[in-house]
């Protein structure tokens, strides 16, 4: 379980909880339409397979270059949440502009900018809910829960709309959830700086080497990727599922299975944080994704396909919920912001990079290019079991052991 680091006298502040359940809700809901649908919409611009992987490609390599940067500068703020505003009102007028775009250069140039101007709104959200973790015992899980809660309401009614109306629908879509992330940049928590609350401000800042911790670091790098080895699915799947002859309303029933286990997995996070340790949940989800792309080129028809996505739960959730863990045992809350920013920073670069290849694997290859993330995958899952024997030793009753927080 993440650990709760409790101040006597301290509370949450009112509706931390609510509103940083919603602050996750808003970028989710973008991600819900920009993920599965995006490439639907590159695709009735006639962009072809290289053209759609470099465009899908650029923004991931824009924000992991920018994310970092900029979460550096939010642990040094006074109100982490203030970047909030002005990423999300630069991303939705990014979105506005894709209506005038319909070229490969200016929409691979705006799509670019969006990358840049949206890359620090979830990596921030992120670094504050896990602030009232560490302060007041919280549940992440029941929080971060409702963002996937979203991310399948905007996949489902997207779906919809696209079946409806065509591919136009998805900048609409886009637009609206641009706009929902101005709006909850405006009510998401302020907490005060990444430092324990009560402090003098003029406190030094704690030091320590989390962030320079080498089986950290190695875990960070092994997550990225296995994590990028769901490049391919992300920017074809949907047009795979689409040449199947399944409808809008299918793909959007497909994307939000994933993300439904996703949301069991947060509902269960308590108990499954009491019955396995930090490094099981990553070692099993990076496990689960070698199998998960050796079995997806069999068509096994809509259940099949279905089953299939429900992994996701292990093959993300499973990671994700593991490596969090992993950084609040490691890293003081002082580097909060930019702990979450190296994650994003590797797992965005290792995706972006992933996801250009997978332009040309699925040309070159087709559906043979999921037994090739299943590789990626199972690098990334040696990288991990090298980190988990890189820790650092501690001397106990019965002799010396690793951590398995």
């Amino acid at each position: 379980m993440i650990p709760a680091q409790h101040f006597p006298g301290e509370g949450a502040p009112p509706r931390f909880r609510l509103l940083s359940a919603l602050s996750y809700c808003a970028p989710l809901l973008v991600n819900g339409v920009v993920l599965p649908f995006f490439p639907v919409w590159l695709e009735t611009h006639s962009f072809s397979d290289h053209e759609i992987g470099i465009i899908l490609a650029i923004p991931m390599v824009v924000r992991v270059l920018v994310a970092p940067v900029v979460a550096m500068i939010a642990d040094r703020m006074k109100e982490r949440a203030d970047v909030l505003l002005w990423s999300s009102a630069l991303s939705l007028l990014t979105a506005i502009a894709l209506y005038w775009t319909t070229s490969f250069w200016p929409v691979t140039i705006v799509f670019a900018l969006q990358g840049a101007t949206f890359a620090p709104y979830l990596p921030v959200v992120e670094s504050i809910v896990i602030s009232g973790v560490r302060r007041w015992g919280l549940d992440y899980g029941a929080m971060r829960v409702w963002g996937s809660i979203a991310f399948i309401i905007s996949t489902l009614l997207g779906g919809q709309l696209i079946s409806r109306w065509g591919g136009s629908m998805v900048l609409i879509v886009m637009v609206f959830g641009f706009t929902m992330t101005v709006v909850m940049a405006i009510f998401c928590p302020r907490i005060g700086p990444t430092r324990r609350r009560g402090q003098p401000i003029d406190l030094p800042a704690a030091t320590g080497r989390g962030l320079r911790e080498p089986h950290l670091l190695l875990l960070l790098i092994g997550v990225a990727i296995q994590q990028s080895s769901h490049a391919v699915l992300n920017a074809f799947s949907s047009i795979y599922w689409h040449q199947l002859g399944f409808s809008g309303a299918q793909v959007g029933l497909l994307w939000s299975a994933g993300v439904a286990s996703e949301v069991m997995v947060f509902f269960l996070s308590k108990r499954l944080n009491r019955r396995f340790n930090a490094w099981t949940l990553i070692r099993f989800g990076c496990a689960v994704s070698v199998c998960r792309w050796i079995l997806f080129p069999m068509n096994a028809g809509f259940a099949g396909f279905f089953l299939l996505q429900c992994f996701h739960g292990f093959t993300y959730a499973f990671v994700h919920t593991g490596v969090q863990r992993r950084i609040v045992a490691t890293v003081q809350e002082t580097q909060e912001a930019s702990a979450q920013g190296a994650y994003f920073f590797y797992v965005g670069m290792a995706m972006g990079l992933m996801t250009v290849a997978s332009g040309y694997l699925y040309a070159w290859l087709g559906l043979v290019s999921y037994y090739v993330m299943a590789l990626v995958a199972l690098s990334g899952l040696g990288l991990v079991i090298s980190a988990y024997y890189l820790q650092p030793q501690r001397a106990l009753s019965g002799g010396k052991t690793r951590e398995a927080a």
